[in-house]
C-alpha cells in the first residue's frame, strides 16, 4: 500500500519547470531546453537578456574548432554569440559550476562565457561535441573552475555546426552570424 501511495505522490507533484528559448539567427532557428531546477541563477541571468531584448540583433561572433587554436594546449570546440551591445549587460553572476550542478559539457549543451569566475554576463556559447575539459576541473581554463552550463540544444544542430563551419579570421567568424531573436517558447512547446 505505502508504495503505490508514494507513487500516486511522486505523480501529483509537479514537474520542476524548464524554460525552453528559441535563437532565431540567419542560418536557421535553435531550440535550447533551460534547467531552471539546476542552475537557477545562470538561467534567471539568461532569461532576463532575452526579456530585455538585449540578444535581438546580437551575434555569434566566435568559432573555436581544431584547425584554429594552434597555441591552446587543452582543445575545445564551441560558437560562442552575445548581445548586440555590451554596454547593455547586467552585472555579472556567481558561477554555478558543473561539480555543483551536475550538468556536464556534451554535445549541444549551452554555458556561460567567463573570464573569471562570478564574470559571466551576456556572452554564451554552444558545445560542439563533447568538452569535458570546460567542466569543473577541467584544464581549458587555467582556474580549473569550469563554466555554468545550464541549458541543451533539442533542435537546430545542424545549425550550430554550420555557424562553426563559417569562415574565420582566428576564432572570429568573418562575417558573425546575426541572432535575429532570442524568445522564450509557451510550455510545453
Amino acid at each position: 500500500m505505502i508504495p503505490r501511495l508514494l507513487g500516486f505522490l511522486l505523480l501529483a507533484l509537479p514537474l520542476a519547470a524548464q524554460s525552453r528559448v528559441a535563437i532565431e539567427t540567419e542560418l536557421g532557428t535553435l531550440e535550447i531546453l533551460l534547467e531552471d531546477a539546476k542552475a537557477p541563477r545562470t538561467v534567471a541571468n539568461f532569461l532576463r537578456y532575452v526579456d530585455a531584448g538585449a540578444y535581438k540583433e546580437g551575434r555569434f561572433h566566435r568559432t573555436v574548432r581544431p584547425d584554429n587554436q594552434p597555441q591552446n594546449k587543452v582543445k575545445i570546440e564551441v560558437i560562442q554569440g552575445g548581445a548586440a551591445r555590451e554596454d547593455r549587460d547586467f552585472p555579472p553572476i556567481p558561477l554555478e559550476r558543473t561539480r555543483d550542478t551536475g550538468l556536464k559539457h556534451v554535445d549541444g549543451t549551452l554555458s556561460m562565457a567567463r573570464d573569471t569566475p562570478d564574470s559571466a554576463t551576456s556572452d554564451f556559447f554552444i558545445c560542439v561535441g563533447d568538452q569535458p575539459e570546460l567542466d569543473f576541473g577541467g584544464r581549458r581554463n587555467p582556474d580549473g573552475q569550469g563554466f555554468a552550463a545550464f541549458g541543451r540544444v533539442v533542435k537546430g544542430m545542424e545549425v550550430v555546426r554550420k555557424i562553426q563551419a563559417r569562415p574565420a579570421k582566428a576564432q572570429a567568424l568573418t562575417p558573425p552570424v546575426k541572432i535575429l531573436a532570442v524568445r522564450r517558447l509557451p510550455a510545453g512547446s
